[in-house]
């Protein structure tokens, strides 16, 4: 599909002078104008309502559309975005998907109305063709935390599988073999690679991961609650639960608590995405936990350096396995991130 920078190519001028044509602003010279329209012609370019959309003008304004600001994850990803943003002279503009791809879409399309430089996004589904749209119509966009596959955008996220290979080797340490997983969106990148890495670290034990020890979740706290309600009810109960993140998480711990078990001595917990009240829950929960402050922070710098007509490139940060006591673990192996 012709984008709007092969019309800039083939006409030998900028992708705004490009959207200047397109949009009808008076500011084009005659002959750069004859290029354009000539260069649209000979490759059958066909602006659409993204593309129509880009700015010839900085305002100084960046869009973020995170998952769901209730997530304690992003709403102190969004902080140090603001943050980052701030320090290189950029407001920025906040849109709650709710994990809803539609209400996702719904604040892109606000944000682009409202003139910004540059969008980051957090996907709340794996397949919108307004994010290609976004992305082939020039609008400078990063993805951050999750991503799309097949959407050419940098991407800024952390990498769990290693996190996750060191908590299958605690947990398996610890004695513990029948282990399950509440997982995220299939969806989403991000709940299919800890389904996967999950696997994975299991396999290198030798150890199983059946069907029945795999819960749909969609990073919700009442998923959380169903899944491990079922897990529960099996004949055999797993040894522990890992959530892949932390509202099923704190999901799945309320329906230990109402069948009248205790963690960990009935059944251990495990959480991606460590959030500051895990150490304050009783016992505190094993997490694995995130860079959110480099990963906001980086992000903002490779919006920001493609707004400015730099190219960045995607960036992968390590996660970490935080120990506690929620999977059996003795006081003394309590490594936290106090």
């Amino acid at each position: 599909m012709t984008s709007i920078k092969d019309v800039a190519a083939q006409a030998g001028v900028s992708v705004a002078t490009v959207s200047r044509v397109l949009n009808s602003h008076p500011s084009v010279s005659p002959d750069a104008r004859t290029r354009v329209l000539a260069a649209v012609d000979a490759l059958g370019y066909r602006p659409n309502a993204v593309a129509r959309s880009l700015r010839t003008d900085q305002t100084r304004t960046l869009g973020l559309v995170i998952s769901d600001v209730l997530n304690p994850y992003f709403t102190e990803l969004a902080r140090f975005v603001e943050e980052e943003a701030r320090a290189l002279g950029y407001s920025v503009i906040i849109g709650n998907a709710d994990e809803r791809p539609e209400l996702q879409d719904h604040h892109v399309r606000t944000l682009l109305d409202r003139r910004i430089d540059g969008l980051l996004v957090s996907p709340a589904d794996g397949d919108s063709p307004l994010m290609a749209d976004v992305a082939r119509g020039g609008t400078p966009m990063v993805f951050v935390d999750r991503w799309m596959p097949g959407v050419d955008v940098p991407v800024v996220r952390a990498d769990g599988r290693h996190a996750i290979r060191d908590l299958v080797a605690h947990l398996h340490a610890l004695g513990r073999r029948r282990l399950a997983i509440i997982a995220g969106p299939a969806a989403t990148t991000t709940g299919n690679e800890r389904v996967e890495a999950f696997r994975e670290a299991l396999r290198a034990y030798e150890l199983a991961l059946p069907d029945v020890y795999i819960g749909q979740g969609d990073f919700q706290a009442d998923s959380g609650r169903r899944v491990t309600e079922r897990f529960l009810a099996l004949p055999e109960p797993p040894e522990v639960v890992f959530a892949a993140d932390n509202l099923m998480a704190l999901g799945a711990l309320d329906a230990i608590r109402a069948a009248g078990l205790r963690v960990p001595q009935d059944i251990g917990l495990a959480a991606f995405d460590d959030i500051p009240w895990f150490v304050h829950t009783d016992p505190p929960i094993t997490a694995i936990a995130q860079p959110t402050g480099e990963l906001g922070r980086a992000a903002v710098r490779a919006l920001v350096d493609i707004v400015e007509g730099r190219s960045p490139q995607s960036v992968t940060l390590p996660a970490r396995l935080v120990v506690r006591r929620s999977c059996g673990e003795p006081a003394s192996d309590q490594r936290s991130n106090l």
